[in-house]
């Protein structure tokens, strides 16, 4: 699976790519067909504490999947985006399985 990185109002460090990659090529394990995944890491400053925003947007055969979220750190929005994306993967497999038999 090929893995795109798009930040907004900063430089990702590797450390964090590497993060977010090695995550996402685990999820190959739900659902096997997954073609590309571009990450969106934007810094958004809401008030006086600034929120870190991941947006991921995953193709597969046939659909797109999206999950967004927002938290104090890139790690733990990306950890919560990541198991919506995960739900969405089981689910997807499930409907394919269905339609198989």
């Amino acid at each position: 699976m090929q893995v795109t990185f798009q930040t907004v109002h900063f430089t990702a460090d590797q450390k964090l790519k590497d993060y977010i990659d090695e995550k996402l090529q685990k999820l190959e394990k739900f659902y096997p067909k997954i073609l590309q995944s571009t990450v969106f890491l934007k810094l958004e400053n809401s008030g006086q504490v600034k929120d870190k925003v991941v947006e991921i947007k995953m193709s597969v055969p046939g659909s797109v999947l999206m999950a967004t979220n927002t938290d104090k750190t890139f790690e733990s929005s990306f950890d919560s985006a990541i198991d919506n994306l995960k739900r969405q993967l089981k689910k997807l497999n499930d409907k394919i399985q269905a339609a198989q038999r």
